[in-house]
């Protein structure tokens, strides 16, 4: 018996990936993903896992001077869409899995990046501490001082 000929392979390929068109379509607008490429810090509380850190931007003194993106993408164009993208993959698999830790934690290039947008906006005030080694020897970072200045108070 003969197995499926060319034109019945090539219907259930057309099918097959007409499916997966529109599920990337639906997905895509369910989770609203244009909004990912703008400034918008609304963008990135559209996962409701992330609501807590916009309204307690919202409450910081940065609120008025500084969007998600100006201290967690680098400033440059190609990499600050590499992070985006690099984050939406990450965050996208890990909320839809629910496979997050109660506690969320920056990744090494997140924090890289917080790190050298606070050194570029601050530069002037810590220009003498800012490549101070901490306790191990390695440069201390911002943050471990200043953990609650961009979020206000958290959990």
């Amino acid at each position: 018996m003969a197995g499926p000929t060319v034109q019945a392979k090539m219907v259930i390929m057309a099918a097959l990936l007409g499916v997966l068109a529109g599920l990337g379509v639906v997905t895509w607008g369910y989770a609203e993903g244009g909004s990912y490429f703008s400034n918008d810090p609304r963008a990135c509380a559209n996962c409701h896992v992330m609501r807590e850190f916009l309204d307690s931007w919202q409450k910081s003194g940065h609120h008025s001077h500084a969007t998600c993106n100006d201290c967690h993408t680098p400033v440059s164009l190609i990499p600050k869409y590499f992070a985006k993208a690099e984050n939406g993959m990450r965050h996208s698999w890990k909320f839809t899995f629910q496979n997050y830790p109660e506690r969320l934690r920056m990744t090494a290039m997140n924090r890289d990046n917080l790190q050298e947008n606070c050194v570029r906006c601050h530069g002037d005030l810590v220009i003498h501490i800012a490549y101070r080694p901490g306790a191990t020897g390695e440069e201390q970072l911002c943050v471990h001082c200043h953990s609650s200045v961009g979020h206000g108070e958290m959990r």
